[in-house]
């Protein structure tokens, strides 16, 4: 089992907590990307990046200054968004992070795909910015098949928490072997299950640290997930597709 989960805009540099294991496994293609961001004016990166002023300023800066082999702070503790804060990862056991180790992928525009300890520099790239590189039209398909097939090197399932912007750069590459299981949190309202970003992605920190918790092993076992007031729903579930509903019993 692999679970992937969306990085964070917001990032941050932790160098103290505990150190990076690895660097990134596609770090030359990272590489060529920061490359080809260096060539691009101000102008056209906060473009890109559709920012406003103070934070292109910031990563224009960054993007001059950058090295991607040191100061590195572990991929789970640089992102700073909702679904990491209710994962909490500087507060999980030993055993739980073992368990993040072997199970938990990150994936990035800029990185492609992230172990929790991978070494990683704060960068502002998302997966569908419009960056054409090396005759791609954009970091779809920049990335093509390459992600899937690391994930389907490592596994048979992968329990998709990852928003549909990354989802996309893995699901259609799988090859059919390995089962694609996707988690939806939502709310019942007029017969349609209606999903709100926020608590999303509260939901999605809160089952990885669940996960972690409870040594999940099995996909099956998902469906146990009770968290921030979410139940499985049997109704609006399908093999591949599991929902947790608000206040549902």
């Amino acid at each position: 089992m692999r679970i992937i989960i969306s990085p964070a805009k917001k990032m941050i540099v932790d160098t103290d907590s505990f150190p990076p294991e690895s660097l990134p496994a596609f770090l030359p293609r990272t590489e060529r990307l920061l490359s080809v961001l260096r060539t691009m004016s101000p102008a056209a990166l906060q473009a890109l990046w559709k920012c406003n002023d103070a934070i292109a300023a910031l990563n224009v800066e960054r993007l001059a200054a950058m090295d991607l082999e040191r100061n590195l702070t572990p991929a789970v503790l640089s992102y700073e968004g909702i679904q990491y804060r209710y994962m909490a990862p500087t507060v999980f056991e030993t055993g739980h992070l073992d368990y993040i180790r072997d199970h938990l992928r990150i994936l990035s525009g800029f990185y492609g795909l992230l172990r929790p300890f991978d070494g990683v520099v704060p960068y502002r790239l998302e997966m569908q910015a419009r960056l054409s590189v090396d005759g791609c039209r954009d970091l779809y398909a920049f990335w093509g098949g390459a992600l899937a097939e690391a994930l389907a090197a490592e596994t048979g399932l992968v329990v998709n928490l990852a928003s549909k912007e990354y989802s996309r750069a893995v699901e259609p590459h799988l090859p059919p072997q390995v089962r694609f299981l996707t988690c939806t949190f939502g709310e019942e309202k007029g017969g349609k299950v209606l999903e709100k970003g926020t608590a999303c992605k509260m939901a999605r920190g809160q089952m990885v640290r669940w996960m972690a918790e409870n040594r999940v092993e099995r996909a099956e076992d998902l469906r146990d997930f009770a968290g921030l007031g979410y139940a499985f729903s049997p109704v609006h579930s399908d093999e591949n597709h599991f929902v947790f509903l608000k206040g549902a019993t």
